[in-house]
């Protein structure tokens, strides 16, 4: 769909003529003054603000080194000038903090999987228009983010689109997977005071619990956005922002009057993190901002956990199960034995539930008329993933009812499951003489063999209370199992 078709490419350039983008006083807000629009700095200039700024450390230890993937390209757009600033202070971060190392570039070629294994997020800094249009590289992107991590700021909103044609939607499922789109604002140096929908959330630790004011280029973003999908770390505070200031640069009323700023979201077992805070190069010398997009690069890359339970679904017994590590999903096959895949998905959401797990071998369902396993096409496997992600549940388990008769066959189920999103494979163990290659393998594609535990009685439940264990997932079979849980959850976390 795209941004709003009376949203010509002039009327967005018209918004990058200021620069804004400085932490406003607490006091009620000004009317734009000229020294809101600095003049442009020079590269040293930028250089010197943006170390000064630098965070001293990180706020996770990394498990490994890692290595973050900055693509920059824009097509049809100048690109905003923003993006080198941003380039220069995720480098820094990531050397100073030994968060990670990273690699910039405007080449397609990058997102080959050969090339993509090197990685463990990709950000898509400030990237507007239609940035490649090889289904093989899409494929490819779509792959790595579902088992990895992705970052978008400001202007990713729009990537994918055909901007020269009022960004016309080009690929449905970059959207999906970002969370939203849109680009839609008003000028760039907007007054907004900004509320912490999460106060508490790892990523926002920075701002103190405490909602702040900025002067920026705030996107109003659009379908596929919803508190259902994605879990809001910040949006717009209308009942103290003026919302009618300045000029408007397409549609801007939301009829449900949210205006979400930053979000974390799953995507398979992807960690996906967006923000329209981007637009002027001061962003990327403000040290809170920077503090900031460092916890949310490590949560791309995999190393602070931070919770993703979409907004919507955050019940008490959530917020209970998350802060105990529990992921509570409806037990593989659970009901009716011959139920498919997205059956049985959409009988975990009407359950209240945010995973399941699948059954290797039984019908997908719905309009994929093929057994669930390494046979999908590319085709099948993105029909699964887009149906997933409108029930609103995660495939966090399968269970592989019979071993593979061969190295290489397990290697299939792993690669498959990988792709797929799940974590852990629960099956009969293998012989022993297989054991220590099936671990390889496992580790190898990170995947867990077994991690499964039964809630389905009072004791388990304590059991696993008392020795702290966080099992992949906690199955549950029937509605009376979930409410068994929730109790116990909500209990626990006292």
């Amino acid at each position: 769909m795209g941004i709003r078709r009376d949203m010509t490419r002039r009327d967005f350039l018209a918004g990058l003529a200021a620069a804004g983008g400085a932490l406003a006083a607490r006091a009620a807000p000004a009317a734009p003054a000229a020294s809101t629009r600095p003049t442009a700095l020079s590269e040293a200039q930028e250089r010197e603000k943006v170390e000064a700024a630098l965070p001293d450390r990180a706020p996770a230890s990394p498990a490994k080194p890692r290595k973050l993937l900055i693509f920059d390209l824009n097509v049809g757009y100048g690109g905003h000038p923003s993006a080198r600033t941003a380039n220069l202070a995720f480098t820094l971060m990531g050397r100073k903090t030994g968060a990670f190392e990273t690699t910039v570039s405007k080449d397609p070629q990058v997102f080959r999987p050969e090339s993509l294994r090197q990685f463990d997020a990709v950000f898509f800094n400030n990237t507007v228009g239609n940035l490649f249009q090889d289904a093989d590289l899409r494929g490819s992107l779509v792959d790595f983010v579902y088992g990895g991590g992705l970052m978008g700021v400001h202007g990713t909103t729009v990537a994918f689109t055909r901007w020269t044609e009022r960004a016309r939607e080009d690929w449905p499922e970059f959207g999906v997977m970002l969370g939203a789109r849109g680009a839609n604002h008003r000028a760039s140096d907007e007054h907004v005071f900004i509320k912490l929908d999460d106060p508490h959330h790892p990523v926002n630790r920075p701002f103190g619990g405490e909602g702040f004011d900025y002067r920026s280029e705030f996107f109003r973003v659009h379908d596929p956005y919803s508190r259902r999908r994605v879990r809001v770390l910040f949006s717009i505070d209308t009942t103290k922002t003026d919302m009618n200031q300045g000029p408007a640069y397409g549609k801007l009323v939301r009829a449900d009057g949210d205006y979400a700023l930053a979000w974390v979201r799953s995507y398979g077992r992807g960690r996906v993190f967006q923000c329209t805070i981007a637009h002027a190069p001061s962003v990327f010398w403000d040290r809170r901002m920077l503090e900031f997009y460092l916890g949310a690069a490590q949560f791309a890359l995999g190393d602070l956990a931070a919770p993703a339970a979409p907004s919507a679904m955050l019940t008490p017994a959530v917020r209970a199960q998350e802060k105990l590590g529990w992921r509570v999903g409806l037990e593989a096959g659970a009901g009716d034995g011959e139920a498919s895949l997205l059956d049985s998905a959409e009988r975990a959401a009407r359950m209240g539930l945010l995973y399941f797990g699948g059954v290797l071998g039984r019908p997908v369902g719905q309009d994929v008329q093929a057994p669930f396993g390494p046979g999908l096409t590319d085709d099948q496997r993105r029909q699964v993933r887009l149906k997933l992600d409108a029930v609103g549940v995660r495939l966090l388990a399968c269970t592989v009812p019979q071993l593979p008769a061969d190295p290489a066959g397990w290697r299939a189920v792993l690669e498959f499951a990988r792709k797929m999103g799940i974590e852990a494979i629960v099956t009969p163990p293998p012989a022993e003489a297989d054991a220590g290659a099936v671990a390889r393998l496992c580790r190898e594609y990170d995947v867990a063999l077994g991690g499964v535990a039964p809630a389905d009685s009072a004791e388990s439940l304590k059991e696993i209370v008392r020795l702290r264990v966080k099992p992949v997932m906690l199955s549950v079979k029937d509605a009376k199992g979930v409410e068994q849980v929730n109790r116990a959850a909500i209990e626990a976390a006292r």
